[in-house]
C-alpha cells in the first residue's frame, strides 16, 4: 500500500535512548498503544549511575527521560516524577523519577512490571520496554588495545573503538522482541550513537530479530553535533555500515532521516529524506511535527 501514512499502521516500534527516544515517541504520540519503544539500559553516568553504583540494577534513565516527554496531563504525580534534588546533600543530582523506578523495581517481580506502574500512574498508553531486564554495562576496545568500560568513558574516547561489546551476553526483554516481530515500522535514533544507540546491537536476539524481520526501518540521525568527539566525526554512511554490521545484514536500513547540513554520501539504494527538521527553541532537536511529516514522507517513499 504506497500511499500509507504512521496513521495507517497497527505497531511502530523506536529504539533508542535518553532524549532521542523520548523526541520521537512524543512526536507519535496519537499512535496511543500503538506504538513501542525499545529503552537502552546501560547508563551509568548521573542519577542512574549513581543508584546503579548503590543499589544496582538497571539503568533507568533513559526510560524516565520518555516518559518525561509522554505525559500528557500534568498532575501531582507528574510533577514528582519530574522532581530534580538541589542542594549539596546525598540526593542532590537525584531525579525523583529515577528513584521511584528503583523503588518500583525493588518491589516488582519484573523491572517492566515497575515501568507499567508508572506509565499508568502518569497516564501514559505508549509501550517502554527496556532492551533487557538484566542489568549490564557497554564496553570497548580502544585503538590501543585497552578494555573502556562504561558510556561515560567510552563517550571520551578520541579515536573509533576497535570493537565494542556488553559486559555480558544478556538476553533481550521477550516482549522487545514480540514488539519486533510484529512491527509494521522500527525507527533507530537519534540519540548519542556510540552509547544510546549501539548497546541495542549488541544484543545477539535482538540483532537477529532485527536481522529476520522484513519490516521497513529507518534511521534518524542527529541534528545537532554529538558531545563524543569520535561520534560526531563519523559520517552518516559509517553509522547505517557500522549498525548493519552489528546486525548482520547488508541494507536492512531501508531510509534514512536527515538535516539539511547532513552529507549523505555513499548510501545507494536507500530512501533519503532530507529536509528542515529542527525545531525552533531547540535546534539541535527534531520539532515534532515535521519529525512526522519526514516519517510519512519516508514510509511513503518506501512502498
Amino acid at each position: 500500500m504506497r500511499n500509507r501514512t504512521l496513521a495507517d499502521l497497527d505497531q511502530v516500534v523506536a529504539l533508542g535512548g535518553g532524549h532521542g527516544l523520548g523526541r520521537v515517541m512524543s512526536a507519535l504520540f496519537f499512535l496511543g498503544s500503538r506504538l513501542t519503544g525499545i529503552v537502552t539500559t546501560t547508563d551509568n553516568g548521573g542519577s542512574s549511575g549513581r543508584i546503579r553504583q548503590s543499589e544496582g540494577g538497571i539503568a533507568w534513565g533513559d526510560t524516565r527521560n520518555c516518559l518525561n516527554q509522554l505525559i500528557a496531563e500534568p498532575s501531582i504525580a507528574s510533577a514528582m516524577f519530574e522532581y530534580r534534588f538541589g542542594g549539596q546533600g546525598d540526593l542532590a543530582g537525584h531525579n525523583l523519577g529515577n528513584l521511584m523506578l528503583k523503588a518500583l523495581d525493588n518491589l516488582s517481580v519484573r523491572p517492566l512490571e515497575a515501568i507499567n506502574l508508572i506509565r499508568n500512574l502518569l497516564k501514559v498508553s505508549a509501550s517502554l520496554i527496556p532492551m533487557s531486564e538484566q542489568p549490564v554495562d557497554l564496553q570497548a576496545t580502544a585503538l590501543s588495545g585497552d578494555t573502556v568500560y562504561g558510556e561515560v568513558a567510552i563517550d571520551r574516547l578520541n579515536d573509533l573503538p576497535v570493537k565494542m561489546t556488553l559486559t555480558a551476553p544478556v538476553p533481550t526483554t521477550r516482549e522487545a522482541l514480540l514488539a519486533i516481530a510484529g512491527a509494521d515500522l522500527i525507527i533507530i535514533g537519534p540519540g548519542s550513537f556510540l552509547t544510546s544507540l549501539m548497546p541495542l546491537l549488541l544484543l545477539a536476539d535482538l540483532t537477529q530479530a532485527l536481522r529476520r524481520t522484513r519490516t521497513p526501518m529507518i534511521y534518524l540521525d542527529n541534528l545537532g553535533r554529538e558531545l563524543s568527539v569520535v561520534a560526531a566525526n563519523m559520517t552518516l554512511a559509517q553509522k547505517v555500515q557500522m549498525m548493519e554490521q552489528a546486525i548482520g545484514r547488508e541494507k536492512v536500513i531501508d531510509g534514512v532521516i536527515i538535516g539539511p547540513a547532513t552529507a549523505a554520501e555513499n548510501l545507494a539504494d536507500r530512501v533519503i529524506v532530507q529536509r528542515p527538521l529542527a525545531a525552533e527553541d531547540e535546534p539541535h532537536r527534531h520539532d515534532r511535527a515535521l519529525l512526522r511529516q519526514a516519517l510519512d514522507l519516508a514510509l511513503q517513499s518506501l512502498g
